[in-house]
């Protein structure tokens, strides 16, 4: 036998022997005594209830917080399927599962154990929890947008664009004007809550618009390649004008809010002037040297202090998140590789914490009355009208035909993700009211649903027509 193979034993043997020597050696020691106060015998219910000390645990923070990631990772992926099923994006079913769980449903049905499930005291860490997931999100679907292409597709697209948010952004406001007394949460003002109601009206939601496209298989077509331009062109334009509308908010007062528009034209000049080439040329050579986690540390350094930097200038911190997207060099591997470590886990985890902290605060019940739902049907209407209704008018004009005008209109009404983020903004700052945000949410969904037939009828139309021709 070696004799390397005794150390083993000599080791463990001598150094268990000296803490037997230590332990009994301490058991002469003096305690030190504190009053305490005197167990209970244990009996036989004592120990049967100790079993429910299990359940207790589960309301401890962190136990509570990982059950309820569980719940709506499974409740998110199981309506995503049913949505696949039926020919919707996944982002709808996860929305309505969101919906769910919240007081429209579990609570209702179920009040005890929704109180059980989320308390209110534990919301607070969905909602830290989403918010980190919505701004790697942002960020990724900042880097999804080519800005090469909106520039070689810059009249048509920007005209369609453009007026797919002017003209229900116009309604929106006209809406407002009729809801304000009634609807509008105390102390706010008739301009925050038109130019909230404007934003509303006007989001198109370019992540889900990308998918549905890329699904039926037209990103290569000239319908596909106009219709992510003009969602591309949309969503900076409402962005920017959505940090205008939050800075307005935020500052109060006509020279504050001129103060904050003005630090947030600065820093998006600082991000696109200076620190995109600094960061193209950095990146670039950290990549040459074979250095990527220095890339992706760098990446994800400038993402937090982007968001940190809009958030203190008072224009959001998903701004930020999304600027830092815009910024990242083309050409690169850093954009793959940025997304295939953010996308599953913004995706799949964070951002169902997103959609069910949405659906907590989404009282549907709250519209118990019929001339709720007529205003919720008015809202809808003007969504449609302004949104689907500006768009094909817009492209039939600049020479689309009907068949790309309806279909770029009903892309354009798709409103998903990006509504819910911008709702959620209005909520946090106090300017919609659980009414209005029910009844926003609703048009959310119903929108975004609508893409899906809208496309399919077009589709039937054609090939109809076509069949008659031959």
């Amino acid at each position: 036998m070696n004799k390397r193979f005794l150390w083993y034993p000599a080791i463990i043997g001598i150094f268990g022997v000296l803490i037997w020597v230590i332990l009994q050696k301490g058991q002469s020691l003096p305690m030190t005594m504190h009053a305490v106060a005197t167990p209970a015998p244990v009996t036989a219910g004592t120990v049967a209830d100790s079993w429910w000390r299990y359940l207790d645990n589960l309301k401890h923070p962190l136990g509570l917080l990982l059950l309820q990631i569980i719940l709506i990772m499974l409740a998110a992926r199981a309506f995503g399927i049913l949505a696949n099923k039926l020919r919707q994006p996944a982002v709808v079913g996860e929305i309505i599962a969101g919906v769910l769980l919240g007081p429209s449903l579990l609570g209702w049905v179920a009040p005890s154990f929704s109180g059980f499930l989320f308390p209110v005291e534990s919301l607070k860490s969905l909602q830290f929890l989403s918010q980190i997931g919505l701004a790697f999100f942002m960020f990724i679907v900042g880097m999804e947008l080519d800005l090469s292409k909106i520039r070689n597709k810059a009249h048509d697209a920007v005209m369609i664009s453009h007026a797919s948010i002017i003209i229900p952004f116009f309604l929106g406001v006209w809406l407002a004007y009729f809801l304000f007394t009634r609807f509008a949460p105390a102390n706010v003002s008739f301009l925050s809550f038109a130019l909230f109601m404007g934003i509303a009206m006007s989001i198109t939601a370019f992540p889900v618009l990308a998918r549905i496209v890329q699904e039926r298989k037209l990103t290569h077509t000239p319908l596909g390649i106009i219709a992510i331009t003009c969602a591309a062109a949309d969503d900076i334009t409402a962005w920017c004008i959505l940090a205008v509308v939050v800075a307005i908010v935020n500052a109060g007062g006509l020279i504050s809010a001129l103060v904050t528009i003005l630090l947030a034209i600065v820093f998006v000049a600082v991000m696109l002037l200076l620190v995109r080439p600094w960061l193209n040329r950095v990146i670039q050579l950290q990549m040459a040297k074979g250095n990527p986690k220095a890339a992706v540390s760098l990446v994800f350094f400038m993402l937090l202090i982007s968001a940190w930097a809009a958030e203190v200038i008072g224009i959001h911190a998903l701004f930020g998140a999304f600027l830092a997207g815009v910024i990242m060099p083309h050409g690169t591997p850093i954009r793959q590789l940025l997304t295939d470590k953010l996308e599953d886990v913004s995706v799949l985890l964070l951002l169902p914490i997103f959609f069910v902290f949405t659906g907590l605060r989404t009282h549907i019940g709250l519209l118990n009355q019929g001339d709720l739902w007529v205003v919720a049907g008015m809202i809808m209407l003007v969504a449609v009208t302004g949104k689907f209704g500006g768009s094909t008018i817009t492209a039939r004009l600049i020479g689309q035909s009907w068949r790309q005008s309806v279909s770029i209109g009903a892309l354009m009404n798709t409103r998903g993700l990006m509504e819910l983020v911008v709702l959620n903004i209005g909520f946090d700052l106090g300017i919609l009211s659980p009414e209005i945000f029910a009844m926003l949410v609703l048009m959310a969904l119903a929108t975004t649903f609508m893409t899906g037939p809208l496309l399919d009828l077009v589709a039937f139309s054609e090939r109809r027509r076509g069949l008659l021709t031959t």
